[in-house]
């Protein structure tokens, strides 16, 4: 095999075969093709796209790069589930334990944030104690004990993709829809999980913008899990304004402790239990209330024993802002817009995520808001509270937030669900 071979046949618009898709994959794993005719490859397919077999191996072979894992000893279903990221999106962390209480192993493998929208380990890791790398024997024996797991991954779980990954982000080849999927479908499927539900987000928040591009992806992905024997169903959801009253860390688990407890949000409840009722079904569970398991505190017991199985201290207090500012609302009348994507830029600019992958982030940084998106609000009230542990970054959050909020515009919000795929 020959790379120049492959990226010219790509180049012209020429299905890739099996066999090259393979060599190439594995050749680039392994340092056999370098990094600017990997690149050039990537661009051609951003260009010229991939044909549902081509991407069907190219998923597979990134998969074999690595280890898929085994969970048949567990002697329960495992179903997983992957948002494709927004702003105050934390239901990964009250689901897990919730599909736990009822009967179904979750293996739910997670990463950091980056830019505006947040990540689940970024945001586990405000609980005092609690550790994010998890070794393989102890991940197993949570699974066995506990029924939830949330960590980072290891290294040897579709090595391919991370450094593909790594060369879209500096190629600007990140947005194409068969790059994006292989990339989700490579790391989830190698899980081996039994069933997975895939959150796809919409709106100004979301990584697609567009209801229709969000679908495409969404159709995408779900036809690349079954390919892979995985029972895989996506929700199309609203990304237009941030989820729940919360955006940052600490401040989301202090949020989905509530929905735990049996409070929270609606729109977080509401979104929670439509995703564990997925889960439950894929992995063979129909049948089964979540909804149950809220109100009797089952799902807060698994929390708080996962929680503590990983080194955290569930009782320990969530750190705190050293600095509070608040936004109070323009005027009174119905709130029609609180603009997702200016909500996470102004909790990553407080210090809650990151533009680098190696940055530091605060614990205690974020947003909260006291009204969502058609609730009543009085010109004056306080609306939305600023944290963080630096004063000094107050002044570029608010210019974040510069036309976020209307009060009676035309706005008119998405569904919370839009698609069943």
């Amino acid at each position: 095999m020959d790379a120049i071979d492959v990226l010219r046949a790509k180049r012209d618009g020429v299905p890739l075969g099996a066999d090259q898709i393979r060599w190439v994959i594995q050749a680039y794993t392994d340092g056999a093709v370098p990094d600017e005719q990997m690149s050039a490859l990537l661009m051609a397919v951003f260009f010229r796209g991939m044909t549902a077999d081509e991407l069907a191996v190219w998923t597979q072979a990134m998969i074999d790069s690595g280890e898929r894992k085994d969970l048949s000893s567990l002697g329960r279903p495992t179903a997983d589930k992957h948002s494709t990221g927004g702003v105050g999106d934390k239901t990964t962390l009250p689901l897990a334990p919730l599909v736990a209480a009822c009967g179904v192993a979750v293996p739910q493998l997670s990463g950091r944030g980056l830019g505006h929208t947040g990540g689940t380990l970024d945001k586990l890791e405000a609980i005092p104690g609690w550790r994010a790398d998890v070794h393989e024997e102890a991940y197993l024996q949570q699974l066995r004990d506990v029924g939830a797991v949330i960590c980072a991954a290891g290294h040897d779980l579709a090595p391919a993709d991370k450094k593909l990954y790594a060369l879209r982000d500096v190629t600007g080849t990140v947005e194409s829809i068969p790059l994006i999927a292989s990339s989700i479908m490579s790391k989830k499927i190698a899980e081996g999980a039994d069933a997975l539900v895939l959150d796809v987000k919409t709106g100004s928040g979301a990584f697609m913008k567009d209801p229709e591009a969000s679908r495409e992806l969404a159709r995408t992905m779900v036809g690349l899990g079954e390919a892979a024997g995985v029972r895989t169903v996506a929700l199309v959801t609203a990304m237009d304004r941030p989820l729940g009253r919360a955006a940052g860390n600490a401040v989301e688990v202090a949020e989905s402790v509530e929905v735990l407890a049996g409070g929270g949000p609606a729109d977080v409840v509401e979104l929670t239990l439509a995703l564990a009722r997925e889960m439950l079904a894929g992995a063979g569970r129909p049948d089964v209330d979540p909804a149950e398991a809220l109100r009797d505190g089952r799902a807060m017991d698994v929390w708080r024993r996962m929680i503590a199985a990983q080194g955290g201290d569930p009782d320990a207090p969530l750190p705190q802002p050293a600095e509070r500012h608040v936004v109070t609302a323009p005027a009174t009348g119905t709130l029609t817009r609180l603009d997702a994507y200016a909500l996470g830029v102004a909790a990553w600019r407080l210090g809650a995520g990151r533009a680098r992958k190696e940055d530091p982030v605060s614990a205690a940084a974020g947003v909260v808001w006291t009204a969502g998106v058609g609730e009543q609000v009085t010109a004056g009230q306080p609306l939305l509270e600023l944290q963080t542990d630096d004063p000094s970054r107050i002044p570029r959050a608010l210019a974040a937030l510069e036309g976020a909020v209307g009060v009676d515009t035309d706005d008119v919000p998405l569904p919370l669900v839009l698609d069943r795929i």
